[in-house]
C-alpha cells in the first residue's frame, strides 16, 4: 500500500529532495542538481516565486520508505496571463510502480480541485526558468543540469493513467562548433552590422552587478519570452535572484549582448557544460571535493562542451538577423577555449523560426521533453 504524506518539516523537505540523488546514484547520463539550489528552490523563505506562486510537497511511502515525489503548484501571475485555472505538477519521480505514480499525481489532483483549478499540467517549476518536460526521448544521451532526466518509464506511467495529452514538446540540440569563419552566421553577422549598424558589446562585471545590467538582460528576457508556452512575467526580485545566481558566476566572454546604439536588443548566456563536474560530486554537494571538478569547469573550461543557457532577441530585431551577430561572437570564443560541441536548451518544437536557424552548422535534436495536459472535473 501507498501512503502520500505532505512535506510539513525541514526533514521531510530533506527526504524530498534526497530522493532524486537515491534514485538515480550510478545512472551514467543523469546529472545530480546541485543540493543547495534544490534546498533553496523548494524553500518559502529563499525562492522569490512564492510572491506569485503557492505550492505543496507530496512523497509517497511504502513501509516508511520513500518511493517517489511530487510537487503541486499554482502560479497565479501565470494564470492571469494566460486565463486558465492550471495547478502544475513538477520534481515528479518515482520507482517503477504504477501505483506510487498514480497516487502521487491523484495528489496533486486533489489539491489543486480544492484551489478551483480546471486543469492540470506539467512538469512544470514555479516559473519559466525552472527545469521543464518529461524526457520521452534521448534516455542515452547525457543531460544537463538545466533539463530533467528522467527513466524510461515516467512517459509510459503518464500516457497508461488516462485523461492526459501531450500539450507541449522541447526539443535540445547538440551543435558542432565551426572551426573557422566558414559558416552563414559569420557572414550574416557582417551584413547586419553593416546594414543595421548594430553591434557586439561585451560586460564588464561592473556594468552588470552594479550599473544593473544583469537586471536589464533579464528584461529583455521578459519581453522577449512572453508568447512561450507558460511563461510568466519575472518580477524585480526574481530578476535579482537570477542576476545573482547566474551572472556573477558567469564567464563573461562566454556572454554576449546585441546593441542597437545604446539599447540592448538581444543577448546570449551560456556555460561551460557542468554535467560530468557534477557527477562527480556527492549528490549533488560540493563539500568536501565536488567544489574542484566544478572549478575546474568553471575557471579552467575542462570540457569539450558549451551549454546554450539562455538567448533573446526583440521580435522586432530577429528579422534582421541579430541573433546571428549573438553566434558568431560566442563561436569566436568557443573555438578560443577548444569547445567541440555546444547543447541548446529546450527548444520548443513549433518555434519554427528558432529551430530554423540550426540548419546553418552541423546538428542533430538529442532530447526531447514533453508536458502534458489532463483537464480536471470539478468537485
Amino acid at each position: 500500500m501507498v501512503e502520500i504524506r505532505k512535506v510539513t518539516t525541514k526533514r521531510e523537505l530533506k527526504q524530498f529532495v534526497q530522493f532524486y540523488y537515491d534514485l538515480y546514484r550510478g545512472s551514467q547520463q543523469a546529472v545530480p542538481f546541485l543540493y543547495f539550489d534544490e534546498m533553496a528552490t523548494l524553500r518559502r523563505d529563499k525562492n522569490p516565486s512564492f510572491e506569485c506562486c503557492e505550492a505543496d510537497y507530496f512523497l509517497a511511502l511504502r513501509e516508511n520508505k520513500v518511493v517517489g515525489r511530487v510537487a503541486a503548484i499554482i502560479n497565479r501571475r501565470a494564470n492571469e496571463q494566460w486565463h486558465g485555472r492550471q495547478v502544475r505538477f513538477g520534481w515528479l519521480d518515482f520507482i517503477d510502480d504504477q501505483e506510487v505514480s498514480a497516487a502521487l499525481l491523484k495528489a496533486v489532483e486533489e489539491w489543486g480541485r480544492e484551489r478551483g483549478m480546471t486543469e492540470m499540467a506539467g512538469p512544470l517549476g514555479f516559473i519559466d526558468t525552472d527545469r521543464e518536460g518529461m524526457l520521452v526521448d534521448g534516455f542515452d544521451e547525457l543531460s544537463t543540469m538545466y533539463v530533467n532526466y528522467n527513466y524510461p518509464y515516467y512517459p509510459r506511467h503518464i500516457e497508461a493513467m488516462g485523461g492526459f495529452r501531450k500539450d507541449n514538446d522541447y526539443v535540445e540540440l547538440r551543435v558542432k562548433v565551426p572551426k573557422d569563419d566558414n559558416n552563414k552566421f559569420h557572414k550574416i553577422a557582417q551584413m547586419v552590422e553593416k546594414r543595421y549598424g548594430l553591434r557586439v558589446h561585451k560586460f564588464t562585471r561592473r556594468e552588470l552587478i552594479d550599473e544593473g545590467m544583469g537586471r536589464e538582460v533579464f528584461r529583455l528576457l521578459n519581453a522577449t519570452y512572453k508568447d512561450l508556452y507558460g511563461f510568466s512575467q519575472l518580477s524585480q526580485q526574481q530578476i535579482d535572484k537570477l542576476v545573482n545566481d547566474y551572472i556573477k558566476i558567469a564567464d563573461l566572454n562566454l556572454v554576449t549582448a546585441i546593441m542597437d546604439g545604446d539599447r540592448m536588443i538581444g543577448f546570449g548566456i551560456t556555460f561551460s557544460s557542468l554535467s560530468r563536474a557534477l557527477q562527480k560530486t556527492r549528490d549533488g554537494r560540493l563539500w568536501p571535493f565536488g567544489w574542484w571538478h566544478v572549478l575546474q569547469i568553471l575557471k579552467r573550461h575542462r570540457t569539450d562542451t558549451v551549454d546554450l543557457l539562455l538567448i533573446g532577441v526583440l521580435p522586432e530585431y530577429r528579422s534582421k538577423g541579430a541573433n546571428a551577430l549573438i553566434f558568431d561572437d560566442l563561436i569566436h570564443q568557443y573555438q578560443r577555449y577548444g569547445f567541440r560541441w555546444a547543447v541548446t536548451g529546450p527548444q520548443m518544437e513549433s518555434n519554427e523560426g528558432v529551430l530554423a536557424q540550426w540548419q546553418y552548422l552541423d546538428s542533430e535534436i538529442v532530447r526531447r521533453h514533453r508536458c502534458y495536459r489532463k483537464e480536471l472535473p470539478s468537485i
